[in-house]
């Protein structure tokens, strides 16, 4: 379960930010195989990309689902951008904001630093991607 394994990465022992947990989490979750240099990519979405700005967990996710679900390129259909609208919808309505500062005003402390945020991304994430996986076989 992707839940699961969000709490596992995120962690102190792995030391990842939010964007990088979704994604290694779901590289494990779902058998991705993902490289080293996939993972190095997510390295700069943390903390709202620098800036306090998107969240990590949102911009970790779509990321997900474009490695999912795109077959070349995002071009080729609206798919991907469907279930990425999705996503963000969904996550912003249950957390009220995509903003990295202010989620940080709502749900984060030293203790647990965002795990509650983390662990919605994942619930979100996972409901699209088994729902997609299964309309796909």
């Amino acid at each position: 379960m992707l839940l699961n394994k969000v709490r596992k990465f995120y962690d102190g022992e792995y030391d990842l930010n939010c964007a990088e947990t979704i994604l290694y989490a779901a590289n494990e979750e779902y058998e991705l195989n993902l490289t080293k240099e996939t993972f190095k990519t997510m390295a700069a979405f943390g903390g709202g990309m620098a800036i306090e700005d998107t969240c990590g967990v949102a911009t970790g996710a779509i990321c997900v689902l474009g490695i999912m679900f795109t077959k070349e390129r995002a071009h080729e259909s609206e798919y991907v951008k469907g279930l990425t609208r999705e996503f963000m919808d969904k996550f912003k309505n249950k957390c009220s904001t995509l903003n990295c500062a202010a989620l940080k005003q709502l749900y984060r402390n030293d203790e647990i630093r965002c795990i509650k945020l983390v662990e919605v991304g994942a619930e979100i994430l996972d409901k699209i991607i088994t729902r997609e996986i299964k309309a796909l076989n």
